[in-house]
């Protein structure tokens, strides 16, 4: 096993106009499993295939424990990749796919038999040995990837988007394999995708990247609960966060007529502009006793069994296109009616506007 450390790494293509990894630092411990999050081209895929080898590093450092391997070919990195689209031999059976490393690395046959068949066991993949490819579901033909990293017992697993082409089911079942998996293996682990759900539940911590910069890195509560900036705020959290624009005053935050009360931390530091962030589980109906609150016009209601998704609109300035409130599955809202909700200071957290910055404690 090995850590991984990453000192102002740099890509820069030839021919553009800026860096897609402007220059990168992190630490990944001994047998962690990092996620890298974040939007279409914010340079997750490409810090992988730096770390990977696949990409060159313009300028910076990348070691592997104590070995500089910046500059080392990839088959020297004693890293196995799992990429996106599964890359199996159609030719091959299920255990000859999963041996071949073993096999161009000279490996007695032995030795190769006995890894396949212990990777096969660990991956639910024993009957399958002799099947080709093609006659394997999607999330089969991803073990059978995954089982072809394991036989080489890597220092480093690097896993680029590996679940993308899985449907919605099998998705959630994988994952749940792989997260299962690295934990009983203990091989530190470097995962990239664009799903945030993914990240959350997958990661022991997640870095979130925009633009090529890492943005937050830190446990999935963490970033759930003390998101660093607006952008963070905005990207972790399904529905995402309702983030409404208001201005400082008087120690609250005046939207429209509304003046919403904040923590005491973010009161202190709140000036001009700011924007304050209310996650859809922080909301709470109010009875036409409990006073005024903020009007929801209810426009759609996704009902899931246990909970209820209402999305609607408000004419309070500063609002979203659409607020998204979680209820009670047996909680009643209909099409069409107005809502009023309110929430408490611990729940809301300020930004500055301006910034992106987080004032909030």
């Amino acid at each position: 096993m090995a850590t991984v450390r990453f000192e102002k790494a740099q890509r820069w293509y030839p021919g553009a106009d800026e860096p897609a990894v402007p220059g990168i630092d992190l630490e990944i411990g001994d047998g962690e499993f990092m996620v890298l999050v974040g939007p279409s081209g914010c340079g997750k895929s490409t810090t992988l295939r730096m770390l990977a080898g696949l990409e060159e590093v313009n300028s910076g450092h990348i070691y592997i424990g104590d070995r500089d391997v910046t500059h080392i070919p990839p088959k020297d990195r004693d890293i196995a990749m799992v990429f996106q689209n599964y890359a199996l031999y159609p030719h091959m059976s299920v255990a000859d796919n999963m041996g071949f490393a073993l096999k161009m690395a000279k490996v007695p046959k032995d030795e190769q038999r006995k890894r396949v068949e212990e990777a096969a066991r660990i991956l639910g993949l024993t009957e399958y040995l002799d099947r080709k490819p093609k006659a394997l579901s999607g999330g089969q033909r991803q073990r059978v990837a995954m089982g072809r990293a394991i036989v080489r017992s890597p220092q480093v697993f690097c896993m680029d988007e590996p679940l993308s082409n899985l449907d919605a089911k099998m998705r959630v079942q994988t994952r749940t394999d792989i997260a299962k998996l690295q934990a009983d293996l203990g091989v530190t682990t470097v995962y990239v995708t664009h799903d945030q759900v993914e990240a959350m539940t997958m990661g022991d911590r997640v870095a979130v990247m925009s633009k090529g910069y890492l943005q937050q890195v830190d446990t999935p509560l963490r970033l759930y609960d003390k998101p660093i900036n607006l952008f963070v705020a905005g990207f972790i959290g399904s529905p995402q966060m309702n983030l409404m624009e208001g201005v400082a005053r008087d120690g609250k935050v005046q939207l429209g007529n509304y003046a919403v009360p904040v923590d005491p931390t973010a009161a202190k530091k709140m000036n001009g502009n700011v924007t304050v962030g209310v996650r859809p589980e922080n909301w709470r109906l109010l009875s036409e006793q409990d006073g005024e609150g903020f009007p929801i016009r209810v426009t759609v209601v996704e009902q899931l069994g246990a909970d209820n998704y209402v999305y609607g609109t408000s004419d309070v300035e500063g609002t979203p296109s659409t607020v998204i409130i979680r209820m009670s599955g047996r909680a009643v809202a209909q099409k069409g009616e107005t809502l009023r909700v309110t929430t408490d200071p611990e729940h809301v957290h300020v930004f500055d506007t301006d910034t992106g910055e987080r004032l909030s404690d």
